[in-house]
């Protein structure tokens, strides 16, 4: 990967991401790993997601120093600077105000595979950052972030969010999508009445395996990016659903 490549993922990671109803105006961001190792490409703070262009990247160091780009970084860019170094296979990571991931940690329960969403996690739950609901504004938190994720796909930010990382710019949002996916069918069934009916461990994993290899991951994020780029043409906005 080019540093040209690294900085079109990021673009169009965060157009994904709006098109799948994450936005929240200007907050909330992709970050995708420099390949020459300087640190991550991200969005100028002050936009939205549906709003990044190439021009309005920065490239953030590992000390939180803007390299290339204007202005200064996101307060939250720690959450993707210590996740990255963590995670040396990861090369894009996630942050979002997802509204149905905030809602379901809100209920401090455990998140079942009801789905196949749900089975992303094979049955074991999902990851909570529980240090904090305010802004991951240090390197400190950032690191503790990073330590919650662990080897998980995505995790929840109790009050406040999710995080979510991958080998690839298309597992990283889909990581997200699907977390707030799998909360928001829990949501509704809960609504309903009391949860009976999901696979066990067992099939949980099996389900995460067949459900969702690399290849499963890419389709979803291409279908996101093709929507995003038809919105974007029709010049409308794809940062909530209506």
């Amino acid at each position: 990967m080019t540093p040209a490549q690294a900085r079109r993922l990021a673009v169009e990671a965060s157009h994904a991401l709006a098109a799948a109803g994450q936005g929240d105006m200007v907050w909330g961001h992709a970050a995708v790993r420099d390949p020459d190792g300087r640190g991550i490409w991200i969005k100028a703070p002050g936009w939205g997601l549906e709003e990044v262009r190439d021009d309005r990247l920065q490239l953030v160091s590992y000390e939180a120093e803007v390299l290339i780009g204007d202005g200064t970084p996101h307060k939250e860019c720690h959450i993707h600077l210590e996740v990255l170094r963590a995670h040396p296979q990861a090369h894009c990571s996630v942050h979002t105000h997802a509204e149905s991931a905030i809602a379901f940690a809100a209920l401090d329960v455990p998140l079942l595979p009801l789905s196949h969403e749900g089975a992303l996690f094979g049955g074991e739950d999902v990851p909570r950052f529980r240090e904090t609901g305010g802004l991951v504004s240090t390197p400190e938190l950032g690191e503790k972030l990073a330590t919650a994720l662990g080897e998980a796909p995505a995790a929840l930010m109790p009050k406040h969010g999710l995080v979510a990382a991958g080998s690839t710019a298309a597992a990283a949002v889909m990581h997200a999508v699907l977390l707030d996916s799998a909360c928001a069918i829990q949501l509704r069934a809960r609504a309903a009445g009391q949860a009976v009916g999901h696979s066990d461990a067992a099939e949980a994993r099996a389900k995460r395996a067949q459900c969702w290899p690399g290849s499963q991951l890419e389709a979803g994020y291409r279908y996101l990016v093709r929507k995003a780029a038809s919105t974007l043409a029709a010049g409308g906005s794809s940062s909530r659903p209506a």
